[in-house]
């Protein structure tokens, strides 16, 4: 299976329902247009209930109103250097022309170059992905966090290296089931005599913008997780939608730490990073310990990789994984802001 983060025509296909001004004040929608529901007219077949459409609604005009007050610090943490940008466009151009993707590259070209004549796609349809490249869905319209969720309960996420952001899916999702999750005789060792401590939700900002930097065998500068992602996120994870872990050294350091999002019973992994040996790895079993006890139902942790094989993920076919998703996505579970119930010692016990 081959993946592809990048194309080159660097469009973008953003809207809002609100703005700044040049002197940064609150820019309200003209009268005709009015502040809509964010899941009514043209969004209704986003897949939520009208309850939670006034919901949303209302926090984003909170956030919109919060953003008139003053400056945002995300602004600052967020923020890319031109030469970043310009390193970040030029390793994945390299990434999309490695011998292995480059025969899918003309097949995104055109297809994605199609979508956008057509005006892009809001929320990706179950039944209309590629087989070139493998299970792309077309290019984001109009993202946001409202259609990040509605995309997730579809099986769906957005993924790019640069350029304007394109929805994917997996033919075989390596997902953990909870009760089969599997701790290294190793990990559990070293979380045992650890002096780490470990966090929920308490720096979500500090850990997207983490895991973007620079980690063992990929080149610095390359990542999907753009300035524009952190923001959608970090978005998400002011609606309650996303989540972080933190691990923290004796010093108060951040050293370790991942995000995703909670689409009901089934938690979706989007990245993780390690300042120090192992870090990644305790909190994220401190992740699923939680998840488990909490009745959540499975960890989403999308490819295949070493590491999360070896604490027990395993690929089910995409098909199997819908399926989960329309049974579970809609289930209310532990809403609001995550708290450690349990320490390391504890969790490895």
């Amino acid at each position: 299976m081959t993946w592809h983060a990048t194309w080159i025509v660097p469009l973008e296909l953003q809207s809002s329902h609100f703005g700044k001004s040049r002197a940064g004040s609150l820019r309200i929608p003209p009268r005709d247009q009015g502040i809509k529901p964010a899941y009514s007219g043209a969004h209704a077949k986003l897949g939520v209930t009208p309850l939670a459409s006034v919901e949303m609604s209302l926090k984003r005009l909170q956030m919109a109103l919060a953003g008139a007050a003053g400056p945002d610090p995300r602004d600052a943490l967020f923020r890319e250097s031109a030469g970043d940008r310009m390193r970040r466009w030029l390793l994945g151009t390299a990434y999309a022309c490695h011998p292995k993707r480059a025969g899918d590259l003309p097949h995104l070209l055109a297809l994605s170059l199609a979508d956008i004549a057509r005006g892009g796609t809001r929320v990706p349809d179950q039944d209309a992905t590629h087989d070139r490249p493998d299970t792309f869905a077309g290019v984001c319209r109009d993202i946001s966090p409202e259609t990040i969720m509605a995309a997730a309960r579809l099986g769906f996420f957005p993924w790019c290296h640069f350029g304007p952001l394109k929805w994917w899916t997996r033919k075989q999702r390596m997902v953990l089931f909870l009760d089969e999750q599997h701790m290294p005789k190793r990990l559990r060792r070293d979380m045992k005599k650890s002096a780490y401590r470990v966090t929920f939700d308490q720096d979500f900002d500090a850990v997207v913008k983490a895991c973007a930097g620079r980690r063992p065998g990929r080149p610095a500068g390359l990542t999907w997780v753009t300035p524009k992602i952190m923001r959608l996120y970090s978005d998400l994870h002011r609606q309650g939608h996303a989540h972080s872990f933190e691990v923290w050294s004796e010093d108060g350091r951040l050293v370790g730490g991942g995000y995703g999002i909670a689409v009901g019973r089934i938690f979706v992994t989007e990245s993780q990073f390690s300042r120090e040996s192992n870090t990644s790895k305790m909190g994220f079993a401190t992740l699923n310990h939680h998840l488990a006890k909490w009745g959540l139902l499975l960890n989403d942790g999308k490819q295949h990789t070493p590491t999360i094989e070896a604490m027990g993920f395993r690929e089910i076919p995409r098909a199997e994984f819908e399926g989960l998703l329309r049974e579970h996505a809609d289930a209310v579970v532990k809403p609001g802001p995550w708290t450690v119930e349990a320490d390391l010692a504890a969790i490895a016990a």
